[in-house]
């Protein structure tokens, strides 16, 4: 294999934290993570594997006491975990491992054998859901122990590639870190290695659509977003790039690697247009049915492999040939990357069995297409499905072909928050959904908020002619807001640029709010909600807006102290659950007062994700606050600059910049603008009840109630009196009782 497929791997533990017997192998990598391998032969393996890279972990202290004999019931014990062992076949009642921390002892407690619930991770596909489905596991448990299996997936070689286990052997990691969360995701980091740094342009707005598109109506589609002051950072081609309608001798036209020229004239020209407008640049590839002979690569494929060209006959699509996967990426990939694609969409659907026992072909594209892109020195990406534990490597995630409906809005903010749990923290989904549903304005709006919140904010949709994203496609006020939501995605790019690093050194973008507060129940009640980075809590709005009052809700939950509304700059005092009520215009998305975001001036916002010659600094009033900018240029200059806020004197101080100063536009200037402070609740109440669709008495008798009470829950009782509907007086209530 090709040098660039090689791993940097250490999978070869410290001898000291190994206990070992005939059978057995027991290695404390952490004090809250054990590895425990089962041979039938006492053959153990020292190779990476697909999951874990790096066994070297430095010494551990843990004790270890035997029983009498030479396989007596060991136990090991360490400041986070108490294992006992009976040196025997790993049996249900022969080896467990107990979490420590104050936890009830039934519950803190894996047996081998028995399933141990966790707080879920993440899965392989949403294709075709309409709504929640079941999780697969991650490493993080509230009754604080969680098990991963690494005994089925394939092995890393010296050479770059693949081999198969043993068979009959178990290969367990055992994470007890009771509810320390990050430190649990840190040293899964350290085992499997890292989240990598995503391209700057994957930050901002993609466009995709399965939809034949000509290279004159692209590029005039594109055109339009940049009229209309509508950003986009990457350009996505779906499958009718390549040849579609082919003789059916050779095959479906579903796997293609030949643009049609009736579409694609002069492709070169077509993806020079695309870069000239500061969009990277996508292809879809499925490659499952091999290369057929009506392929421009056909030939050179065939006497790579050993095929007489002369024959036809289709080239097998094998990933576990090696010959075959160098062919694959030299004559169908690389020649198409000159040309200008930037990264592949690898749209695999076909199944997860190889030749070889334990392979899934998802993951093997997946790693062997990721070092492939980083060749060069460039930086890596690929664009595909989770194929289990380790694939935060290999990022970035695609989600599949949801069903248009509220019922699967409302599920993927959990979805993405949990997969985090399984140290994945890159998913795209299709926002707005794919296919089937029907069209709903207000359900779109809302979905193109929560990609905005998202990791990543691909716009798609499937086959049909009235199924498309374009704000334009819909009605003037969701045209609006999807516009605005869109321009604030290019707006947060300094923002998330500084938080794509940080996911690089174990903190992942969305984070569930138990993260930061483990102890608090509250944080578990919210699995919609939240962290957007360090500064930004999100509670997105999954549901339809009551028809009277034109507003929906959702139920949140504050942290201690206080947070500032970055839309609407009502300030709420935390450490509590309430409702927030929202109108199509915004969704509950707070900063905890001092926090400071970076962003570019809604006046500056363009096309692609070059580094910005102007920053506005948000400070969001009432508490001092600090944020550290880091930006990039070509991967090879670095720049942090930090920022502070006083928020007694009112002022902020740009530092010195660390690292290479050359990185910035020499023009660089910062803008602070305070967002919270002082705030009307009487005019915020006026104009929910002005909105309402309800008397116009009512209305008056309740502002009154509202303006002459002496203080809020005097007016909350007054409201009652007057049979305000509940969901009304909900929304009154958040205004009043805000602080």
């Amino acid at each position: 294999m090709k040098a660039h497929f090689r791993l940097d791997t250490h999978p070869v533990a410290d001898a000291a934290n190994v206990v070992e017997g005939d059978h057995y192998r027991i290695t404390v990598l952490d004090p809250g993570l054990v590895r425990l391998e089962y041979s039938p032969t006492g053959e153990f393996e020292d190779r990476a594997s697909q999951m874990a890279l790096n066994r070297a972990f430095p010494p551990c202290d843990f004790t270890l006491t035997r029983g009498d004999g030479p396989e007596g019931q060991l136990e090991i014990s360490t400041d986070r975990l108490h294992l006992t062992y009976d040196c025997g076949e790993f049996t249900t009642h022969g080896l467990s491992v107990r979490a420590k921390g104050g936890f009830h002892s039934n519950d803190s407690v894996w047996r081998y054998g028995v399933d141990s619930p966790n707080l879920g991770g993440t899965a392989r596909t949403l294709d075709d859901v309409d709504g929640a489905i079941e999780l697969e596991g991650g490493v993080l448990a509230y009754d604080g122990v969680a098990m991963v299996d690494d005994s089925s997936t394939v092995l890393l070689t010296d050479e770059g590639w693949i081999a198969s286990r043993r068979n009959g052997n178990l290969d367990l990691y055992v994470f007890a870190f009771g509810r320390d969360f990050t430190r649990a995701l840190e040293v899964l980091y350290t085992l499997t290695g890292p989240a990598p740094v995503l391209p700057s342009y994957a930050l901002g707005n993609w466009w995709s659509r399965y939809h034949p598109y000509s290279a004159d109506e692209y590029l005039a589609l594109m055109d339009r977003f940049r009229d209309e002051h509508v950003p986009l950072s990457v350009a996505v081609i779906d499958m009718d790039w390549h040849l579609v309608d082919i003789d059916p001798r050779y095959g479906s036209g579903w796997t293609g690697y030949t643009w049609n020229t009736d579409l694609f004239p002069d492709p070169q020209a077509f993806l020079d247009g695309l870069h000239g407008r500061g969009l990277a640049t996508s292809l879809n590839v499925h490659p499952a049915e091999g290369v057929h002979a009506h392929e421009k690569a056909y030939r050179a494929m065939a006497e790579r492999v050993g095929v007489d060209p002369e024959s036809e006959v289709a080239v097998a699509f094998d990933p576990t040939d090696p010959d075959f996967l160098e062919a694959y990426f030299e004559e169908l990939h690389h020649p198409l990357e000159r040309e200008g694609v930037d990264f592949w969409w690898l749209d695999w659907q076909q199944g997860g069995v190889t030749r070889v026992p334990g392979l899934d072909p998802l993951w093997l594209l997946n790693h062997f297409h990721y070092l492939d892109s980083g060749r060069d020195g460039r930086r890596p990406l690929t664009f595909s499905r989770y194929a289990g534990i380790g694939s935060h490597r290999y990022p970035i995630g695609f989600s599949g072909d949801t069903v248009i409906s509220w019922e699967s809005l409302d599920f993927q903010p959990r979805f993405t928050a949990t997969a985090s749990n399984a140290g994945y923290g890159w998913w795209s989904h299709d926002i707005g959904g794919h296919f089937k549903g029907y069209k709903d304005d207000e359900l779109a709006t809302r979905w193109v908020q929560l990609g905005v919140f998202s990791p990543v904010n691909r716009l798609h949709s499937g086959l049909n002619p009235f199924n498309t994203k374009e704000p334009w496609r819909f009605g003037a006020r969701a045209r609006e807001v999807m516009s605005e939501f869109l321009r604030l995605r290019h707006q947060l790019l300094p923002y998330l640029a500084t938080m794509n690093v940080r996911a690089h050194e174990g903190r992942p973008v969305v984070e569930p709010m138990y993260y930061s507060h483990p102890d608090e129940p509250a944080a578990y009640s919210v699995p919609n909600q939240f962290m957007f980075g360090t500064e930004l809590l999100v509670a997105p709005i999954t549901t339809p807006a009551d028809r009277e009052t034109g507003l929906a809700r959702v139920k949140a939950w504050l942290p201690e102290g206080e947070w500032v509304d970055v839309f609407t700059g009502t300030t709420y005092r935390g450490g509590r659950s309430l409702h927030l009520y929202r109108d199509l215009g915004s969704i509950p998305v707070l900063a905890r007062a001092g926090a400071v975001v970076p962003m570019v001036p809604a006046d500056a916002v363009t096309f692609g994700t070059d580094l910005p010659s102007r920053v506005e600094v948000r400070v969001h009033a009432g508490a001092d606050g600090a944020f550290t900018l880091v930006e990039d240029r070509d991967d090879s200059r670095w720049a942090r600059t930090h920022l502070s806020w006083d928020d007694a004197a009112g002022s902020l101080t740009v530092h010195d910049v660390e690292g290479d100063a050359s990185t910035l536009p020499v023009d660089r200037s910062y803008e602070t603008v305070v967002v919270g402070g002082e705030q009307d609740a009487l005019a915020r109440v006026f104009d929910v009840l002005d909105r309402a669709q309800t008397g116009f008495e009512l209305k008056a008798a309740a502002y009154d109630a509202v303006r002459t009470s002496a203080t809020p829950a005097d007016a909350l009782v007054a409201l009652q009196a007057l049979e305000v509907s509940p969901f009304l007086l909900g929304a009154v209530s958040e205004l009043l009782m805000a602080r």
